[in-house]
């Protein structure tokens, strides 16, 4: 499912339950949203892309979901990527190091990027307070320049859920969840994410194997 704007939807915790007067295998409903919401990869999700990820959700409705993996830096330095966008023709000094990140299996060549407020967020989807979401150039080219936001996530893709998958999976115990706080995406070291996203639950990594549901 691929969406053309973020949609305003509740922040509330999704609650998936069954509808008797549904066809068999179509009775999972969306009550209410995860956006806003991390998804925390429980150990029976082994597939690579999602293997010990968190996603933060920024859509999620009736229709699907929409969001971007925060924890799998890729072998690209934003300076690099920068260098192959044909629209920017300046290089950062200093350069920026940081990585850039595989926000899913969809769209690979396509740029998105999570970041605090500007003074003009034209460009730009308001996913919480202190928190947007541009997939414009406009954004890429201000990084490394005084126009650059404070915080910012570059990632390569993104994934996505048709309607009552990601519910599916939840119940299948492939996902936890948690309300989302902008720390773990832009102040929490990479490989310390999943981690604390658990630790936010009051669960370590060591406990998942008896931990069961979602939040």
């Amino acid at each position: 499912m691929t969406k053309d704007k973020i949609s305003s939807t509740s922040d509330n915790p999704a609650i998936v339950h069954h509808n008797s007067d549904l066809a068999a295998g179509d009775t999972t409903e969306v009550v209410d949203s995860l956006r806003n919401h991390l998804l925390i990869a429980m150990p029976a999700l082994t597939d690579p892309y999602f293997k010990q990820s968190v996603v933060y959700l920024c859509e999620h409705d009736e229709q699907g979901a929409m969001g971007f993996i925060i924890n799998y830096p890729v072998k690209l330095t934003l300076q690099e990527l920068l260098k192959n966008v044909e629209s920017i023709s300046y290089q950062p000094e200093p350069p920026l190091l940081e990585p850039v990140f595989l926000g899913g299996p969809l769209e690979l060549e396509r740029g998105f990027v999570l970041h605090s407020p500007l003074p003009d967020n034209s460009q730009s989807t308001m996913l919480n307070e202190q928190l947007m979401m541009s997939n414009s150039s406009t954004i890429l080219t201000s990084l490394g320049t005084d126009n650059a936001p404070e915080k910012y996530l570059v990632t390569l893709g993104y994934a996505s859920w048709d309607s009552g998958q990601l519910e599916e999976e939840i119940k299948e115990n492939n996902w936890l969840t948690v309300k989302s706080e902008n720390d773990l995406i832009f102040n929490t070291p990479i490989e310390k994410r999943w981690a604390e996203s658990l630790h936010r639950l009051g669960i370590t990594p060591d406990q998942l194997s008896t931990t069961g549901g979602h939040a």
